[in-house]
């Protein structure tokens, strides 16, 4: 297989909530994520002019998740085919699977990861898969050769020592702006995190940060990537918590932005 082609995006929804470590609900996400993506009140075309409703994009429904090894073979069955892989969360424990997936198909693999907080926890209450843990995975097992985090607010010293040891581009909002972000180099991997944004924006998160970013910093931030995308995830929306559908909305737009990304380099 040319490692290098992508025959078809694939949109997975993985109902995983299991290492949520304050609140679970995530695992009921993806479906309402497809209802406001697929809703009469909003068209299907992203910001760049691409329409997602296209034959190289196909929704291939919710996964059975009992543990996150099954994630790495939910992926596998369809990075194989040279398919790439946009997945609908479930809580962030699940982004460390879907890396190693493809990791496999992709070398040299660059993650944006948008979130208020680094998830590089070596472990959490004794759970090293923990949602707070995925990226600690990621980088100790070298799946990704460069990892830059956007919107981080809640850092604490373990975590910083964490980043230092990792070699993380830890981006913080304090006097945040879009052109912090820097230019990749390869094929990139997205990574969001609901809470990245403010509450403002996006109610419907476990943990609200307030300061964080804004619906149109994140759309750009995405814009802005200048090399192929390879793959992603949404995670961390809580329906619970969530009022009138708005973070649902958001969710959606997201995911318009980043297949819309995907779609230019099939």
């Amino acid at each position: 297989m040319d490692k290098t082609k992508k025959k078809t995006i694939s949109l997975i929804g993985i109902p995983f909530d299991e290492k949520s470590s304050f609140l679970k609900g995530c695992a009921k996400a993806p479906p309402l994520i497809r209802e406001s993506l697929n809703s009469y009140a909003i068209n299907s075309f992203a910001e760049n002019g691409v329409d997602i409703r296209n034959e190289n994009i196909i929704d291939r429904g919710d996964f059975s998740v009992k543990e996150l090894s099954d994630v790495v073979n939910i992926a596998d069955k369809f990075l194989r085919k040279g398919d790439s892989i946009l997945a609908l969360g479930g809580d962030h424990s699940i982004t460390y699977p879907l890396v190693k997936a493809c990791s496999g198909y992709y070398s040299g693999i660059e993650i944006l990861h948008i979130d208020a907080h680094p998830d590089l926890y070596d472990e959490l209450a004794g759970d090293r898969l923990s949602h707070a843990c995925p990226f600690a995975r990621i980088m100790e097992e070298k799946l990704a050769a460069r990892l830059v985090q956007v919107g981080i607010r809640t850092i604490n010293t373990h975590q910083r020592e964490q980043a230092e040891k990792f070699g993380v581009e830890t981006i913080a909002m304090k006097e945040f702006s879009v052109s912090d972000v820097p230019d990749f180099s390869n094929p990139v991997y997205i990574s969001v995190d609901l809470d990245g944004i403010d509450p403002a924006f996006a109610p419907g998160v476990s943990h609200h940060e307030p300061g964080g970013l804004s619906s149109r910093q994140v759309v750009d931030i995405i814009d802005n990537i200048n090399v192929p995308v390879i793959g992603g995830d949404i995670v961390e929306y809580n329906p619970g918590r969530d009022v009138s559908g708005i973070t649902s909305a958001l969710a959606a737009k997201l995911v318009k932005e980043i297949l819309s990304k995907m779609v230019v380099n099939i």
